[in-house]
């Protein structure tokens, strides 16, 4: 195999990692998260614009308020899940460009003084970060749950603003019994990569 990562670290991050239903009520500690987001910082963006923004939810209010807006079937695992994270993209990223691109600050008027071109380049590159998140999570030896059914609006109103869009909620934690669903088919190379 001509991978350099350590099979173990691959199972962990990838073969064996699923998406979690069910946690255990170990907390997910402030440390972890640190620790989580001082690893997957480092992914790359276009022009480093780092666009994601991370709401943690550990409150009992604040899990209230956040359960309302899931869909039904998503409702029970963020109600138990020991942290819950709204991933979101800064539509208002590139104020922070001259500080996260120093070599080419004009990059901020020069390619995002528009707000459409600032969406499109937030979305996109904040479900980057949002990819490399739950990587990190499952790093951190814990499990995520990433979810996208609820209502978008009503979460951008109760956590958010009119300048960060919802990406997807985050349940973390470690698994719980029955857990997992399943293992899902995946496509083959030969199905995915054409040569040219």
């Amino acid at each position: 195999m001509s991978l350099v990562l350590d099979p173990t670290a691959q199972d962990l991050l990838f073969r064996e990692a699923r998406t979690a239903n069910t946690f255990t009520d170990e907390p997910v500690t402030d440390e972890q998260v640190q620790a989580i987001y001082d690893l997957v910082k480092f992914g790359p963006t276009a022009f480093n614009q780092s666009p994601l923004r991370v709401v943690l939810v550990r409150s009992a209010e604040g899990r209230e308020r956040l359960v309302q807006h899931m869909a039904e079937g998503n409702r029970a695992k963020t109600a138990t899940a020991p942290l819950v994270a709204i991933l979101a993209a800064d539509n208002e990223f590139h104020e922070e460009l001259p500080a996260l691109l120093p070599h080419f600050p004009q990059a901020k008027d020069l390619f995002f003084s528009e707000r459409p071109a600032r969406e499109s380049a937030a979305g996109l590159n904040a479900a980057l970060q949002a990819a490399y998140f739950i990587i990190g999570v499952r790093a951190a030896g814990l499990a995520a749950g990433p979810m996208t059914g609820y209502d978008a609006a009503g979460i951008q109103k109760e956590f958010l603003d009119g300048d960060h869009t919802p990406l997807m909620v985050v349940n973390i934690g470690k698994p719980g019994e029955d857990a997992w669903f399943p293992r899902s088919p995946r496509l083959s190379f030969d199905e995915v990569v054409t040569t040219v």
